[in-house]
Parts: C-alpha cells; sequence; structure tokens
C-alpha cells in the first residue's frame, strides 16, 4: 500500500483535529506523521462539491513500484519526504474535491504544495529556536475539543477511535503542539507587528467613497413631463413650462404625490410618483445624481433628461453616517489589516527563506 493510500484512511478524521485545533494552515497538507502544518489558508471548497477518490499519487508518479520513500526536498537538517508530498497532494483533491491532475497541472500543483511545506517547516524551525514552548494543558484543551466533537468520554476511547483509522494518540499530540507553535510564532512575528491607524481607515473612505456606497438604498418620487412628439424645441419648451408650473405650486405647500397622480406622464403617476426602493447605480446616472443631490424632504427644480423634464422629491436617503458609517469602518480595517498582515508574513516568510538552505530534489 502506498503512502497516499495509508493518508487516506485517515484524511477526514485528521481535518477535524486541525479545525478543532484552531490551525491556519491549509487543510490539505497532512497532519500527522513527518509533515508539519503551514501557516496559509486556501479558501475552502465549494459547497456541495463531491469529495474526489483518493488515488495512489505515489504509483503514478513512480514508473516502477520499486521506487522507495525518500527525500524530495531538505530545509535545514528537516527533511521532506515523498510519502509526505503525496499525502499532501491526496489531501488537496479530497478537501477541494477535485479529481487527481495529470501532466504540467499536476506538476505544478505539487510543486506549490512542496514550497508550501516548505514554509511550514521554516515557520516551525524558527519557532525552535525563539523557544516557543506549548503547555500539556494546552495540549490537553484541544484534544478535550476533539473528544466532544467525536462525541467520546475518555481518552481511552479516543485512543480506539484514532486506532480505528490507523492514527496514533501521540502523534495527534504531536500535530498539534505543532501547530500551536506556529501560530505562537507567526503571532508573535507578525500579528503583533501590525496595526491599522484611524487616519488609515479615513483616507481609505475618502478613496473609495463611491465604491463603499454603492448598494445603498434611496426612495423618491417623480412627477414626468414628456414633450409633445413631433414639435421640436416648441414641444420641449411647452414640457418646461408644465414642469415650472407644477414646481411653483409644490413651493406653494402642493403635495407632491398627488400633484404626480394628476399631472405626470409616467406610469408612476397613479402611485403618486413613487419610483419605490432604489440602490444606487439603478437609474441613469445624471437622473440619480439629481435626486441623491437633495437632503430627504427637498423637492428639485426642473430636470431636463433625455426623455423630458422631471421632478424629484427624495424621500429617505441612507448615507454613511452613524452605525452605518461605524460598520463601513470596522469593514475597512478588516480589509487593511488582512492587507498588512498578508505583507507581513510573505516578508517575514522572505526573510527566513533568505537565511535558509533549502535544497529541492524533486
Amino acid at each position: 500500500m502506498t503512502g497516499v493510500g495509508r493518508g487516506g484512511r485517515w484524511l477526514p478524521l485528521l481535518a477535524l483535529v486541525a479545525a478543532l485545533a484552531g490551525c491556519s494552515i491549509p487543510s490539505w497538507v497532512p497532519l500527522i506523521g513527518k509533515s508539519r502544518p503551514p501557516a496559509v489558508v486556501l479558501p475552502p471548497p465549494p459547497a456541495g462539491a463531491a469529495k474526489a477518490p483518493l488515488l495512489p499519487a505515489r504509483e503514478q508518479l513512480a514508473d516502477s513500484e520499486a521506487v522507495l520513500d525518500r527525500v524530495v526536498c531538505v530545509v535545514n537538517n528537516d527533511a521532506i519526504t515523498l510519502s509526505e508530498l503525496d499525502e499532501a497532494e491526496a489531501y488537496y483533491y479530497h478537501e477541494n474535491g477535485e479529481s487527481p491532475r495529470e501532466g504540467e497541472a499536476r506538476r505544478e500543483l505539487r510543486d506549490r504544495i512542496l514550497r508550501r511545506m516548505i514554509d511550514n517547516r521554516l515557520q516551525l524551525q524558527q519557532a525552535e529556536r525563539d523557544k516557543i514552548t506549548v503547555e500539556d494543558v494546552e495540549i490537553a484543551e484541544q484534544l478535550a475539543d476533539v473528544m466532544k466533537k467525536l462525541n467520546v468520554a475518555t481518552e481511552a476511547e479516543l485512543q480506539q477511535v484514532f486506532k480505528s483509522q490507523g492514527v496514533a494518540v501521540e502523534g495527534v499530540k504531536k500535530r498539534l503542539r505543532d501547530q500551536l507553535m506556529v501560530q505562537k510564532v507567526i503571532r508573535r512575528k507578525v500579528t503583533l507587528r501590525v496595526s491599522v491607524t484611524e487616519q488609515e481607515i479615513d483616507r481609505y473612505l475618502a478613496e473609495n467613497r463611491d465604491k463603499l456606497e454603492t448598494g445603498l438604498t434611496f426612495e423618491a418620487r417623480h412627477t414626468f413631463f414628456l414633450p409633445e412628439p413631433g414639435r421640436g424645441e416648441e414641444g420641449w419648451a411647452a414640457a418646461r413650462r408644465r414642469a415650472e408650473a407644477a414646481h411653483a405650486e409644490l413651493l406653494g405647500g402642493a403635495d407632491f404625490a398627488q400633484l404626480a397622480e394628476k399631472l405626470s406622464d409616467d406610469g408612476s403617476g397613479k402611485d403618486g410618483g413613487h419610483l419605490g426602493t432604489l440602490k444606487r447605480g439603478e437609474l441613469a446616472a445624471d437622473i440619480e445624481r439629481a435626486i441623491l443631490a437633495l437632503q430627504p424632504g427637498e423637492i428639485s427644480a426642473p430636470f431636463r433628461s433625455e426623455v423630458g423634464y422631471h421632478l424629484f422629491k427624495l424621500e429617505v436617503k441612507e448615507t454613511l453616517q452613524g452605525a452605518g458609517l461605524a460598520q463601513v469602518r470596522n469593514q475597512i480595517r478588516d480589509i487593511l489589516y488582512r492587507e498588512k498582515y498578508q505583507a507581513r508574513l510573505r516578508e517575514w516568510l522572505g526573510e527566513i527563506k533568505q537565511r535558509a538552505l533549502i535544497d529541492i530534489r524533486i
């Protein structure tokens, strides 16, 4: 049986262990054995995606069954073996619901997986150099979560569950310890060095306000005056005079809805000119600008569009103010934090890679 075949038996169970451990690793990296978890997240598989069958990747890769497990990469004094790479590849297919790739596509995938495994080894080695430790009580807390999820009451029962899948509890404990060490070193080297200031949020808000306001809603009414067809500019002038007369009535206290029902040449007139609840971007740009330039309750002067003259009344307008603004600012903070976090993580990985001896043999 190949390394991938062995790994396939414990993939779903170890995915649970990884999730309960709160690790930020890609789930397609094997969590038991010699390999150690990297700290870069791949997006989860699409909802409802079918799990791909786990194929013996090493059998596909090898020209002969006589090929034995071998070292494919050395990271400083730490080796990554072919079986670990095979298991990581199988895990990727399992979690992403993909069928095994072939040819150049497969080679590119295995290269990407190997490089992320290298990143993980470097992070764990850095944690060891920094003398980062994990207490037994932390491991016990993680195991308690695993036991709860698996609905087992004692560690002896947990050992039986793992044993039935060919997994040793001591191996799980070591994996949990490694995961927590990686998390701690990332917290020290990356997380604690990233912050977002209020000034940065202000600048992002100013530069992206139009985009952030997309989707905000507003409600408005309008009265429409259609130029008589075939009369050219005279027809437009007549429509303008009608609009101006109606505007004067509104300034004198006339009810907009009643006036729209009586005078509007648009079908919305029967509803008092009500346009309904609209999202920004749903109306023609020139008409939307004219409406949103108003304050709630305000009535526009006669406005000429490509089709006729309009009178607008803004009823309600969502704005980036109050609770809505606070929510947007929190979203911006998250966006900027993620950007800075990823940049710092790449920078830190680049620094430790420069100091590392990495020998790729595949």
